[in-house]
């Protein structure tokens, strides 16, 4: 597959999880009754298989006209982080790398890492005069 080819299909998968991300803030938004949102706080770990940078990319395309039309999207990185089922180490690791660095084992649980969650939306309220 042509390297083009391959960042224009990266690049609609993270639309894909953007338009997702936007009708959760739409829930959001309509069952706390705010008239929008002016943050989108996201935790992204590496191993979520989004690209942050396209994520950016395709949140400024997508949100004009929504309820996050004036929102600021927040992206926090998600470490990896391992337990060793051999010594019961709990650490960072690297992507890749998810041996125990106490023991060397193999045999780890992925504790964090993989996730992309929405942690936070901070709403506006109308206001009352």
């Amino acid at each position: 597959m042509a390297c083009w080819r391959r960042k224009r299909l990266r690049a609609m998968h993270e639309l894909s999880v953007c338009m997702a991300l936007l009708e959760q803030v739409a829930d959001c938004v309509e069952s706390h009754r705010a008239i929008g949102a002016s943050r989108i706080m996201l935790r992204i770990g590496p191993l979520a298989g989004v690209e942050p940078a396209l994520l950016r990319a395709a949140y400024a395309a997508s949100r004009p006209g929504t309820c996050a039309a004036d929102a600021e999207l927040v992206i926090v990185n998600a470490p990896v982080r391992i337990r060793c089922a051999s010594c019961g180490m709990e650490d960072e690791a690297r992507p890749g790398h998810l041996a125990c660095k106490t023991c060397g084992s193999a045999a780890t649980q992925l504790l964090s890492g993989d996730e992309l969650l929405l942690e936070a939306v901070d709403l506006m309220m109308d206001r009352v005069t």
